[in-house]
């Protein structure tokens, strides 16, 4: 059998849901091809099951915080019950469901590039072959990186699928690894009552703003949890006493378990890229409008590209990339200047992202190092968040800190860091800004509510006008 579409996507996770739903709005057809649960990594094995874990011991912690509050005990059980809802059982009906609702066709199976404009796709009932008349968009995310640590492969490990899947609490868990998936389990896993220890070779959260990780290190430390900072791991084995992971110095930990959280790589190997003059295994490059350049008709969004490995930046992507093949199926004009409808340029100077640890991490734009990097003139403003007076409402003992990055020659903010506990829901305020670059004389009329927790946006620009004067 043999289908022609407007559009095929490969990958139906959240960023080929979008792809598609962009494009039949724009009046395509649209088919996605799917080998796993539609709804993909975020839906079921990383952002919601992830924050439903961390959710439950972050509220006790919070509540226990405040003068008044007494008692309180965490049923884990109950919290797997809650994640387990959260992710539907790992049943992607609802899922197929909404594909249907909005016109979007399904193909379940294996499917590779064996031509121009081509997708063959092994399913259970043999191979089914798709041609598009415009456009291949390849959406297929990414997999957990395996770092090449002896014995670590055969010792069964954990990724991030089976620490957000899990059905019990280990007794006791090591996590190789010092990036977000590595905190927050951490974070995770040590409220559910798992003695955590955390091996990373270097700091934790490199990338951001150095005392973000210092501050995530010192609040994993208070939950109970063993971290170590600047340290390898030489060797993995598994055996009836458990997991014994050695480090770079010969000291050897056994734990019940091991999760490797060491970074991501593409899925793009064997979904025939080949065919395009790609190399499989490694990012896609595309240009801002997500094309492939020199091959008119494929597409790369999301993970895949490798620009930006988050959910909510892949959906940006997901409506540029909908939107502008919908364009060009109909020969108009694409808008693919920045900051345009057809391009993704959120993506090299304005991703907002929220760690989920103890405490929180949210961040916009550009770190001071980074701004620097960029040949950037700037003023780092910082700010004690636990000295506002809505931070100390909020929770006995507050600490925190606020650091916005000031272009001091437009006068524009250029990237925003937040770091304590409930700082998560504080960050679009600073990612409006910087995306709009919204002048600091500007700002200064934005009031903040008192007393809240963003009072900081005062005390911030207060501190930067005694800085520059």
């Amino acid at each position: 059998m043999t289908d022609e579409y407007d559009l095929i996507v490969l990958g139906g996770g959240a960023v080929g849901e979008n792809v598609a739903d962009r494009a039949v709005q724009g009046g395509l057809t649209a088919v996605i091809v799917e080998s796993e649960l539609v709804g993909g990594e975020c839906s079921y094995w990383a952002c919601m099951p992830s924050k439903a874990l961390l959710r439950p011991p972050q509220a006790l912690r919070a509540a226990q915080a405040v003068q008044g509050v007494t008692g309180g005990e965490l049923d884990a059980a109950a919290v797997f019950a809650r994640r387990d809802d959260f992710v539907a059982d790992w049943s992607d009906s609802g899922q197929v469901d909404w594909l249907r609702s909005a016109g979007i066709d399904l193909v379940r199976g294996h499917g590779r590039l064996t031509a121009e404009r081509e997708v063959t796709v092994a399913t259970d009932d043999g191979e089914r072959v798709l041609r598009a008349r415009y456009a291949v968009a390849i959406s297929t995310g990414s997999d957990a990186a395996m770092p090449p640590i002896p014995g670590l492969a055969d010792a069964a490990p954990w990724t991030s699928h089976e620490a957000t899947s899990a059905q019990q609490v280990p007794e006791s868990l090591a996590i190789i690894g010092g990036g977000v998936v590595a905190v927050e389990m951490a974070t995770a896993y040590a409220g559910l009552g798992s003695t955590v220890t955390v091996l990373a070779r270097s700091g934790l959260l490199g990338g951001m703003e150095p005392f973000a990780g210092e501050r995530v290190a010192d609040g994993l430390r208070g939950l109970g949890v063993d971290v170590r900072l600047n340290t390898g791991t030489r060797a993995v084995q598994r055996d009836d006493a458990g997991v014994h992971v050695t480090t770079d110095d010969g000291e050897r930990i056994t734990v019940a378990e091991v999760l490797v959280a060491t970074g991501r790589r593409p899925r793009s190997g064997d979904i025939g890229i080949e065919v395009a003059g790609l190399e499989p295994g490694r990012p896609i490059t595309v240009d801002d409008t997500l094309r492939v350049p020199g091959v008119d008709w494929l597409y790369a969004v999301g993970d895949v590209n490798g620009r930006v490995l988050l959910t909510h930046q892949g959906k940006y992507q997901a409506r540029a990339a909908g939107d502008v093949i919908a364009a060009r199926s109909r020969g108009e004009v694409v808008a693919d200047q920045p900051w345009g409808r057809h391009v993704a340029t959120a993506d090299h100077a304005a991703v907002p992202q929220v760690v989920f640890a103890e405490p929180e991490v949210a961040s916009v734009g550009y770190t001071a190092d980074a701004a620097r990097a960029d040949g950037r003139t700037i003023e780092v403003v910082d700010y004690d968040l636990g000295a506002v007076a809505g931070s100390g409402l909020h929770r006995d003992g507050y600490r925190g800190q606020a650091r916005m990055i000031v272009d001091t020659e437009r006068e524009v903010l250029l990237g925003a860091t937040f770091v304590g506990p409930d700082v998560a829901e504080m960050l679009h305020s600073a990612t409006v800004a910087v995306t709009g670059e919204v002048p600091i004389s500007r700002l200064w009329h934005a009031v903040p509510s008192y007393p809240t927790m963003s009072e900081v946006w005062l005390r911030l620009l207060e501190e930067y006008g005694r800085q520059s004067t």
